[in-house]
């Protein structure tokens, strides 16, 4: 009886290693074949944008990532409307879209660190367009290399600068565009997180805490309005070269603006949460599996993570002479 125990129990425990198996295989299948829909077959098989509207709107539309979309918004067929903090940048933002894409802009100046009393006059600035895309790119870290939390300089302005320019601002520009939208029952919300929106991230902590934000706010709007023919997209890049990551230098895992927006643009429609381009969303998978919550949250990983922002001093040091005197 004992034996025949024994051959019962170690029958039902290959069995359920067989499903676990299965089940896995299956899981890795299915991501597999997603990350071809979305990063490889999205290059040929892609929805046509100017559908959802006349115009884009996008914020920190003057560097980095956000001017990257504003010129890819304008190659596919949108007028654009510029918001940020430079006039100057601005215009020159706008006279370069007008004449490499030949469409039509808009620009609107705002600090977007400065709290809820800008929104009015943004709200009048867009009042009369017919939107059909809103990027809420605009975003600022700390502007000091990763560090501790009450290392940061003017720790308390630092606190309010990434709050209401990180997360106020998505959902008081999402309230702005949205009424509209809906009225036309189209339209597509893409909301810039961050890769460190999807794990806490120690010595980024303010930053990480507000991209979480950002993630959860657009896939829950995604939720309630998807059904009424609105589109919430939530982008999860990795390091792309721009400002906010000192211009790191371009490599296979470090991406250049312009081809990192090309790659994300492509994904609207196709999925509701993106890490944006092929290289970021492989980098995702393995940092996800080699090192788990447990280890970025220790005492080792911190110390590793210091040994690293300590390498790159020199290099970002470098940069900001090189910035300052730009």
């Amino acid at each position: 009886m004992f034996f025949l125990t024994n051959i019962f129990q170690d029958s039902v425990f290959a069995q359920i290693g067989a499903l676990t198996c299965l089940y896995y295989m299956v899981k890795f299948s299915w991501n597999l074949l997603s990350g071809i829909r979305i990063y490889v077959l999205s290059k040929f098989w892609r929805i046509d944008l100017s559908y959802f509207g006349e115009w884009a709107v996008v914020t920190g539309a003057t560097n980095g990532i956000g001017k990257a979309y504003a010129h890819e918004l304008a190659r596919r067929g949108l007028n654009i409307v510029l918001i940020s903090r430079s006039l100057e940048k601005l215009n020159a933002t706008a006279k370069e879209i007008e004449q490499q894409q030949g469409k039509k802009t808009k620009i609107v100046q705002a600090d977007f660190t400065s709290g809820p009393d800008i929104y009015g006059p943004i709200e009048a600035a867009l009042k009369d367009l017919n939107i059909g895309i809103l990027v809420n790119n605009v975003g600022k870290t700390y502007d000091v290399l990763p560090c501790y939390f009450l290392n940061v300089p003017n720790v308390r302005k630092a606190i309010t600068d990434i709050m209401n320019c990180n997360a106020l601002s998505v959902p008081m520009m999402t309230s702005i565009v949205l009424p509209q939208m809906l009225e036309r029952k189209k339209g597509v919300v893409i909301n810039i997180s961050s890769e460190a929106g999807s794990h806490p991230h120690p010595m980024l902590t303010m930053y990480a805490a507000t991209k979480v934000f950002v993630n959860f706010f657009s896939r829950a709007l995604n939720a309630e309005y998807k059904p009424q023919g609105i589109i919430t997209q939530c982008v999860m890049p990795l390091v792309v070269s721009t400002n906010l990551t000192h211009d790191t230098e371009v490599n296979s895992f470090v991406k250049q603006a312009d081809d990192y927006v090309r790659e994300a643009v492509n994904t609207v429609g196709i999925t509701e949460l993106a890490s944006g381009c092929l290289s970021h969303a492989l980098q995702h998978f393995f940092v996800d599996n080699l090192f788990p919550e447990w280890f970025r949250l220790s005492q080792f990983g911190i110390n590793m993570l210091h040994k690293m922002i300590e390498k790159r001093k020199p290099a970002v040091e470098k940069w900001r002479k090189k910035y300052k005197t730009n």
